[in-house]
């Protein structure tokens, strides 16, 4: 299958992992694509071709991740990317879990108990999709009050440590509403070379330059020139950057009072129909006062790809259903079940000529995977020569049984 090739393609780039971890890899992910129900150490059995102690044996060692995902962006991305950062709450119980806590949950907009992964993923513009780097488990409030920090400074700490490797992706870091705060993109712009882009509050203060000549007065000089009416900018200070019949976006530097600094902002007006009303206004912004104002628009809705790997390592390779306690085997399983994902639309969307894209179905990957797995079992029951009848395009038809396609 496409999935396995491509993972032997990643794995032999990578001369550090040993021989039995390479197997083991090459075996483990094609088993995520093919479960049917929950992924966990029992299923991974049942399904499986090793013993449940030697799964857990295994997701108790160190894999490199990072890596691995890196060398799979390499090989799959146009490169024109931005690195895309998103925390996202996990549903898990058990009082001993690692990193228990409470946590900010999107889909509940509420706190709720479990544990929390920040997530880093490498968005292809070209492509419009996000191919997973890394998560890490976020700290609850008891260890990141014994680290002394919080959790905007443990993000940043994530994002710092790896600046390194990201910055060969892109210089652009795209964030949600929340990071748009000054402590986070004032630390991030002293330790990286990243520029942020985000969204600000709809009710954030901005202050337009004063451009004006100066009086020669006694006294501090005029510094600002009012404030931004976002309904209704000055088209003396800001211009029109593009325009159709459902978008308007406004653009200029002006300085945000929230984060201290002067910025490039899109001001999007989201039209009706007949463009007679504004259905709705987005601030946007980006430290890179040279970026357009139609890029930062467009990297930052790229930023939704990130929640659906999200979206659908939950649904499809069981993000939620670690059957583990210990921060070890929770980071290799978080970590398979995104990379999983990233994987599958590589070997089964990506190769596709962009003409030729429909919708990527992971939903119709877990059932082709899933009947090869029985097909396969029926011949070696049966004692069936799988050279030769998997020739036969009939077999590959049953692959494809129940598909959304089919």
């Amino acid at each position: 299958m496409e999935s396995i090739a491509l993972v032997s393609a990643i794995l032999a780039k990578l001369p550090k992992i040993g021989k039995w971890q390479r197997q083991f890899i090459t075996h483990l992910i094609p088993l995520f694509m093919s479960i049917k129900g929950r992924i966990n150490f029992m299923q991974m059995s049942r399904f499986g071709t090793y013993s449940m102690t030697t799964y857990r044996n295994q997701f108790d060692k160190s894999f490199p991740f990072d890596e691995f995902n890196a060398e799979h962006i390499r090989q799959k991305g146009t490169g024109y990317h931005a690195i895309l950062f998103d925390p996202s709450h996990i549903r898990k119980s058990g009082k001993h879990t690692f990193g228990k806590g409470y946590f900010w949950s999107g889909c509940d907009n509420d706190t709720k108990a479990g544990l929390e992964i920040g997530g880093i993923a490498v968005g292809d513009i070209i492509n419009h999709t996000a191919f997973h780097y890394e998560a890490i488990q976020t700290p609850n409030q008891q260890q990141l009050k014994e680290q002394n920090s919080n959790l905007l400074q443990h993000y940043a700490h994530l994002l710092i440590e790896r600046k390194d490797e990201l910055a060969t992706f892109s210089s652009l870091l795209a964030v949600d509403c929340y990071f748009s705060k000054h402590s986070f993109v004032d630390n991030m712009l002293k330790n990286t070379d990243f520029n942020i882009i985000s969204r600000l509050r709809d009710d954030a203060v901005l202050l337009y330059p004063y451009m004006g000549a100066t009086t020669g007065k006694r006294g501090r000089p005029q510094v600002y020139d009012g404030k931004v009416n976002v309904k209704n900018p000055s088209l003396n200070h800001l211009s029109i950057a593009y325009e159709d019949d459902q978008i308007r976006i406004f653009s200029g530097v002006v300085y945000v009072k929230s984060l201290q600094r002067k910025v490039k902002i899109a001001i999007a007006h989201y039209l009706e129909a007949n463009k007679s009303k504004i259905k709705a206004v987005k601030i946007y912004f980006c430290t890179d006062i040279n970026l357009s104002a139609w890029h930062i628009v467009k990297i930052y809705k790229l930023r939704f790809q990130i929640e659906f790997l999200y979206r659908d390592a939950n649904q499809f390779t069981g993000l939620e259903q670690c059957q583990a306690r210990s921060e070890q085997k929770l980071h290799f399983h978080f970590n398979m079940a995104l990379t999983t994902v990233s994987l599958a639309k590589s070997a089964h969307y990506l190769n596709l000529p962009i003409e030729q894209r429909e919708a990527f179905s992971m939903s119709d990957v877990k059932t082709i995977y899933h009947n090869k797995l029985l097909i396969d079992r029926f011949f070696d029951v049966f004692g069936i020569d799988h050279d030769t009848h998997k020739n036969n395009p009939k077999v590959k038809e049953l692959y494809h049984f129940g598909t959304i396609a089919a």
